[in-house]
């Protein structure tokens, strides 16, 4: 890889380590590395208030992280396609020792 290519990618790699860098978020991501999940159903798995929840989930959409769909008045999260999964795919064999199983939902 060129210098020119790593310096053109050196920011979205800074923006995920970033968001990343945060234990709730990085619990975050590692929950909806298993499936997608409602904001009820991270609240029973991650020990947060469903307001910090809810702004540590909109921060992970902002960059592109997380994309949601919409069921009746319920909005479901899930891994954006792409780096994240990858990535988190990566530390979940480093630190968890088992693949996830992740749905495949477009």
């Amino acid at each position: 890889m060129r210098l020119e290519d790593m310096r053109a990618h050196a920011g979205d790699a800074a923006q995920l380590l970033k968001a990343l860098a945060n234990d709730n978020r990085l619990m975050i991501l590692c929950v909806l590395a298993e499936n997608e999940a409602s904001v009820s159903q991270l609240n029973e798995r991650i020990d947060l208030s469903q307001s910090a929840l809810s702004q540590h989930l909109a921060l992970l959409r902002r960059d592109g992280l997380v994309k949601t769909r919409r069921a009746s008045q319920t909005i479901f999260y899930s891994l954006a396609q792409g780096p994240v999964m990858q990535f988190i795919e990566l530390l979940h064999d480093i630190y968890c020792g088992a693949p996830v199983a992740h749905s495949n939902q477009s």
